[in-house]
């Protein structure tokens, strides 16, 4: 796999994207072009084949995520075949290639998530309350907790997580310690509708 960057700084790379407004869409790095065929034009994400929205994503996650893929940490479960797909991807990157991957996502800009799932917002404030502890009253995220924003995601990918963690197709390695407090704590929604529900709550924190 060739080197991602070609020798491109970093910092060149993120001034040079965060130079657009953020209603407009620059083109993708040539050498970044293969993350968008998954997840589509500026990293928006792309439902049909089940790969998220990644513009704008903190860059801290990404390499957590990516580093947890290339060693297996997650990714290798039976029941998760989209999480299968990525393991390979990340683990032919090097350490270096993934910070570089992490600062290219986050300054990628795409129009937001359009709200796909239907459930009981109202519903989904109450349930949401154990969410905040870790992720924010806004959903905002906490990097000292290990804990993502949670309004840059497109909803039905946090539909599909949360039932990875629940059945433990995602949360289960030993290693995986945030993994493994967010299986415990999404045991707290019992059933599908609890999960469209606060859902469909943190949908509505986009614009807090």
């Amino acid at each position: 796999m060739r080197r991602l960057m070609s020798g491109l700084p970093v910092a060149l790379l993120w001034l040079s994207l965060n130079a657009f407004a953020a209603d407009e869409l620059p083109v993708a790095a040539e050498e970044f072009v293969y993350c968008t065929v998954c997840h589509g034009v500026q990293l928006m994400g792309n439902q049909i084949i089940k790969a998220p929205r990644l513009s704008g994503m903190e860059p801290w996650y990404v390499e957590k995520q990516l580093h947890n893929f290339k060693k297996e940490i997650r990714g290798l479960h039976g029941d998760d075949a989209f999480g299968y797909e990525m393991q390979p991807m990340a683990a032919a990157l090097t350490d270096e290639q993934i910070g570089e991957v992490a600062v290219f996502v986050n300054a990628t800009r795409s129009r937001p998530a359009t709200p796909t799932i239907g459930g009981d917002a109202e519903k989904g404030k109450a349930l949401y309350t154990t969410c905040a502890a870790c992720h924010g009253s806004n959903g905002e995220g906490n990097e000292a907790l290990g804990s993502p924003d949670l309004r840059i995601a497109n909803d039905w990918y946090l539909v599909t997580q949360l039932n990875n963690f629940r059945s433990g197709s995602r949360g289960s390695h030993p290693a995986d310690i945030n993994g493994m407090q967010m299986r415990a704590s999404v045991q707290l929604l019992n059933d599908d509708e609890a999960i469209r529900d606060v859902v469909s709550y943190i949908t509505t924190l986009r614009n807090q």
